[in-house]
């Protein structure tokens, strides 16, 4: 099995963020790997890591950092997959890091989701791949209608809260 999402952290303390990615591609069935790359403490290993995932047959790169949240920017510079950016809220409720990933230059682009949310990540990748691959699309599908059903069965609950003004 060969992984077509590589998910990036800056250093293990970002696994608890990062893992609700790797969580929703093992749901999903789709091959991953995860490593621990800095981009100030390992930029070698990044850029190597970069201009070789396309070769390695990564399709999507997922990279979270908090702080000084260079690492996705760095990996899109090196590489033509698509890279995911996820903000970390590690100093300032992840506005720095969000600010960081979502600025970057014209011709260097990283698509980001919010803050903390590694999940989100994981969709859009799905949605990536699903565009030639019916089997994810299909996973996709039945992933939303379970979401709708959620919303739906919260609703039937709701109407059975009864309150002295509320209408319906």
């Amino acid at each position: 099995m060969k992984p077509r999402v590589s998910i990036i952290m800056g250093s293990t303390s970002d696994l608890k963020i990062m893992e609700k990615a790797a969580r929703f591609l093992d749901e999903m069935e789709i091959p991953f790997e995860m490593h621990a790359l800095s981009a100030h403490r390992t930029p070698e290993a990044v850029e190597d890591f970069a201009k070789n995932a396309e070769d390695r047959g990564i399709q999507v790169i997922i990279a979270g950092a908090g702080m000084a949240a260079h690492l996705p920017g760095v990996i899109a510079a090196s590489t033509s997959v698509s890279v995911i950016g996820v903000p970390i809220s590690a100093t300032l409720d992840g506005m720095d890091a969000l600010l960081a990933i979502v600025q970057m230059p014209p011709g260097i682009p990283v698509a980001t989701v919010g803050i903390d949310n590694a999940l989100n990540a994981a969709i859009l990748a799905a949605q990536i791949l699903s565009v030639g691959d019916e089997q994810i699309k299909n996973r996709l599908k039945t992933y939303k209608s379970n979401l709708k059903q959620k919303i739906e069965k919260a609703n039937k609950e709701m109407e059975m809260l009864k309150y002295s003004f509320k209408t319906n």
